[in-house]
């Protein structure tokens, strides 16, 4: 009997869902950058939304990166829209930049064409230390 309720025990732990949700470790906290860049897909999905944009550096080309948000429910809580910013829409992202060097980041705060600023909830966001943005 006890072996028959060691395997039950495993099948309903493994069989649970997951609520886990991962950390922002992976991103730098000790400073964010400010990048400029021309919308090519705003993703309103579950788990969280993204920002992808289309970054041109001082040399003259342009750089993918990835701004990854928080969840939707969070955002349409603080006013958030799923058809607020569009393909082709410039804007100005600050992140925390990945820690690997990747062009990706957690985006802190957007600013909108129209000049309104937006941002999507982070958590303990008083944990990444804002830097100037560079000219």
């Amino acid at each position: 009997m006890t072996r028959l309720l060691q395997i039950l025990a495993v099948v309903a732990v493994a069989g649970a869902p997951v609520f886990a949700h991962h950390s922002f470790a992976m991103y730098d906290h000790s400073r964010t950058v400010t990048i400029k860049g021309e919308v090519t897909k705003f993703q309103w999905t579950n788990p969280h939304g993204y920002l992808e944009l289309d970054v041109k550096q001082k040399d003259g080309t342009v750089r993918h990166f990835t701004c990854e948000m928080t969840s939707i429910n969070m955002m349409t809580r603080l006013g958030w829209r799923s058809n607020m910013i569009k393909a082709g829409h410039q804007v100005v992202a600050t992140v925390p930049p990945l820690l690997n060097g990747d062009p990706a980041g957690l985006l802190l705060d957007v600013v909108l064409p129209s000049g309104r600023k937006l941002e999507p909830g982070v958590p303990a966001v008083q944990t990444f230390k804002r830097t100037p943005a560079e000219e």
